[in-house]
């Protein structure tokens, strides 16, 4: 069964709209990654400031290798400004939780 990563992004409100454009500018940086199924950015509502970067994976072998190749060089140098320096980041604190899928269910088709 697949694996579930859910990075928990600590953002204030005053850097929300800075995440949600570097997500926006990195669109279909992941999806080609051999044993990516799926993505998600959700945006709290309330009670928290916390962003989920929802993610799930064919395999921990698959998600790995995407870590230590495609998501690694995103982040090293990634986004410089003109002047070479790095933007600062927009979360405040991070947090990865790790899930394994045990049931999953879809909407029925007729």
């Amino acid at each position: 069964m697949s694996v579930v990563k859910i990075n928990v992004l600590t953002v204030p409100a005053e850097q929300r709209e800075t995440l949600e454009k570097r997500f926006a500018s990195r669109a279909h940086a992941v999806e080609n990654s051999d044993g990516f199924e799926w993505f998600e950015l959700l945006r709290p509502v309330e009670g928290t400031d916390s962003y989920l970067v929802y993610t799930r994976w064919r395999d921990e072998e698959s998600f790995q290798a995407w870590m230590e190749g495609p998501m690694k060089a995103a982040h090293q140098g990634g986004g410089a400004t003109e002047g070479g320096e790095r933007p600062r980041p927009a979360a405040s604190g991070s947090t990865l939780w790790s899930f394994e899928v045990v049931q999953q269910a879809a909407p029925k088709t007729d």
